[in-house]
């Protein structure tokens, strides 16, 4: 759905709330779910899709064939799309994923070889002179950088898979911007972090060098390439995780030259609680399948823990208090619930910078663990929950 907002962005749902890696299996849902969600949040109008693809999925769907299929949906159904998660490369639901989803990491062939074919793949489906975008994993989980050789791994190949997009665009004329996302417990987690990543290693010199002998493009020409085609998946509930005020965050982003190719609309978990009561409020969310990095902020200081067990494990030592917030990408039209709370303001913040200046052209809801919440934060048919907050975001946004 395009907005009367000032960049004209496009808001969606990502459709890795639906469970399914075979194409086959992410073919049903969107056929159960899109039109029940078009109905009701854009009946006249064409509806975006943000799809997300597997690694099987994108190979299934590299058969020309099958392609063909995809786009004859979409144009029969009313849908368009302009933007792919590519950031979970095998199973994302029903089974153990935590630290795995960020496997593999962009020190490997794997994870270019993937992004590559899901570009090529969107290269084909994204409308004609509107920019399309892919999320992709913010380098590695950062336990796995163990050295600059592993920086210079994953900067290779940023920097290789900027070229493929780079070639698409001139063999098409189709633009793809490459989204990376920071995440707690990542290579590039704050927005700081990614904003002199980008900067100092996929700007530098070596890298507009090695661009330019990949494509062919004159070495003073290759920087304003790199720009083109390699930006940031701003996750809002990612950013309130680490504690960052979001609208200067965005705007340090701005300032940076860099494109937010894709903000993500989200919302985490926050308490105030001390270390006694801390377990017994967030217990429930311990699901077993989903990572949820957890910072507390207590006398202006951060502790950062990989995951609640490890924060439960300090609250049991007497480390409590403050405030805490958590990686659970909760519904974003809840602000309060029993007795915790989320960041939605942080998101109202984003929506509300969205109403007055062109933050990003591409807008997308992201709660993708409808399937492990407590049921009082779920109705009995997702597709009704996507609408709610898909209703929510145009509302804030004033759309």
């Amino acid at each position: 759905m395009e907005l009367a907002l000032p960049g004209r962005p496009h808001l969606t749902y990502c459709t890795n709330i639906h469970a399914g890696e075979s194409w086959a299996d992410i073919r049903a849902a969107l056929a159960q779910h899109l039109p029940v969600v078009k109905r009701e949040v854009s009946a006249d109008r064409s509806m975006g899709v943000g799809l997300r693809l597997s690694a099987l999925a994108a190979q299934e769907l590299s058969a020309p064939d099958t392609l063909v299929e995809l786009r004859r949906f979409l144009a029969d159904g009313g849908f368009y799309v302009f933007t792919i998660n590519a950031f979970p490369y095998g199973s994302f639901h029903g089974t153990r994923v935590k630290e795995r989803v960020y496997q593999p990491d962009w020190r490997t062939p794997e994870r270019l070889d993937f992004t590559n074919q899901v570009a090529t793949i969107l290269s084909d489906l994204a409308p004609e002179g509107l920019p399309a975008s892919i999320s992709t994993v913010p380098g590695a989980f950062k336990a796995e950088i163990k050295s600059a050789t592993d920086i210079d791994r994953i900067s290779e190949g940023f920097v290789r898979a900027a070229a493929h997009l780079h070639g698409i665009l001139q063999a098409t004329g189709r633009t793809i911007v490459l989204a990376i996302e920071p995440e707690p417990a990542c290579f590039l987690e704050t927005t700081d972090e990614a904003i002199a990543y980008i900067r100092d290693h996929l700007l530098s010199r070596a890298a507009c060098q090695a661009f330019a002998s990949l494509t062919g493009v004159p070495v003073a020409d290759a920087e304003a390439c790199l720009r083109r085609h390699i930006g940031l998946c701003f996750d809002v509930c990612h950013s309130a995780v680490a504690f960052e005020e979001t609208v200067p965050a965005l705007e340090a982003v701005r300032a940076s030259g860099i494109a937010i190719a894709k903000l993500q609309l989200s919302a985490a978990l926050k308490v105030s609680a001390e270390a006694a009561h801390f377990e017994r409020l967030l217990g429930r969310f311990d699901d077993g399948i989903y990572l949820h990095q957890t910072v507390q902020r207590r006398d202006g200081a951060l502790a950062r823990y990989t995951d609640l067990p490890d924060a439960f494990l300090a609250a049991r030592q007497g480390v409590g208090g403050g405030e805490w917030r958590v990686h659970c990408h909760v519904p974003v039209f809840v602000d309060r619930f029993e007795d915790l709370g989320s960041t939605q303001q942080n998101l109202r913040e984003a929506l509300a910078l969205c109403r007055v200046q062109e933050v990003s052209p591409h807008l997308e809801v992201e709660t993708y663990t409808w399937g492990v919440l407590p049921d009082a934060l779920r109705s009995a048919e997702m597709a009704g929950d996507i609408v709610r907050e898909i209703q929510w975001v145009r509302a804030e946004l004033g759309a």
